[in-house]
């Protein structure tokens, strides 16, 4: 008999975050062996980063729910190296991050880092984020319903369709449309025409913030961003974890060479 699918599922919003309890529903319409290793804080932004050269603790909080002072790329490891070595997980799910990660924001991105570990692990890596309304004032209001009502429905599709252990998933859900079920959309990530990070000034003096003041345009009415704010659909983006550029790499090396020198 098979052994039955094991989850590792983390997150970079941090052990309390509400979206990690929608992934744990998730999870459970899959599974009954599913485990949880998050960070202990929040760790938006920290990228696929991890915490070399400190020592960390892990902590349990339930018979399968643990947190740990580090990144979510820290507890993708020690879940898949640790925690669970008895048996590696086959899906590392990582969210359900609250907001949207889209275009260029994947390579800062904790969620991405999450589930992109987890491939380097060798499991199936999905990251999923549920989007908000970027208005500040509206910004923390959230509703989780097209995530926990799709979420499971999504992993069962990407894990019967899933090939090799090159790609990670980025999965963004829309916000909820009374009375609509969402569109699915496979679609490409959005390249910006620049940085969206910008010097951001703060109401006290002689302090500032790293923000994002705007989206840089234009943007692919076919590409992420635009597909899940203008059509509210679910946007699912496979990214490849091989990042050489085959064709410049094979130009240089048919035009580069270097100019022979006499021995010194």
């Amino acid at each position: 008999m098979a052994e039955p699918l094991r989850i590792l599922i983390t997150n970079d919003d941090g052990i309390d975050a509400p979206g990690l309890k929608i992934m744990q529903q998730i999870a459970a319409e899959l599974t009954d062996d599913w485990w949880v290793l998050a960070p202990k804080k929040n760790q938006s932004g920290a990228g696929h980063r991890f915490s070399l050269s400190q020592e960390l603790k892990l902590q349990k909080r339930a018979s399968n729910i643990y947190f740990m002072d580090g990144t979510p790329a820290d507890c993708t490891v020690i879940g898949c190296t640790y925690l669970l070595s008895d048996r590696k997980p086959d899906i590392v799910l990582s969210g359900v991050n609250h907001g949207q990660n889209l275009g260029d924001m994947i390579h800062c991105s904790g969620t991405m880092a999450g589930a992109r570990e987890g491939v380097l692990q060798g499991a199936l890596g999905i990251a999923m984020s549920q989007a908000v309304d970027m208005h500040f004032k509206r910004a923390n209001e959230i509703e989780w319903s097209t995530s926990a009502n799709y979420g499971a429905e999504i992993v069962r599709g990407l894990l019967a369709e899933n090939v090799g252990t090159d790609t990670v998933y980025n999965v963004n859900f829309p916000m909820a449309e009374e009375g609509k079920t969402p569109t699915l959309r496979v679609v490409p990530h959005q390249r910006y025409s620049t940085s969206p990070f910008h010097y951001y000034p703060s109401r006290r003096n002689g302090k500032f913030f790293v923000a994002i003041p705007e989206t840089p345009q234009p943007l692919h009415p076919d590409h992420d961003f635009h597909v899940l704010h203008h059509e509210h659909a679910i946007t699912i983006t496979p990214i490849t974890l091989k990042q050489t550029d085959d064709a410049v790499a094979k130009r240089l090396g048919e035009r580069l060479s270097l100019t022979p020198r006499a021995a010194q």
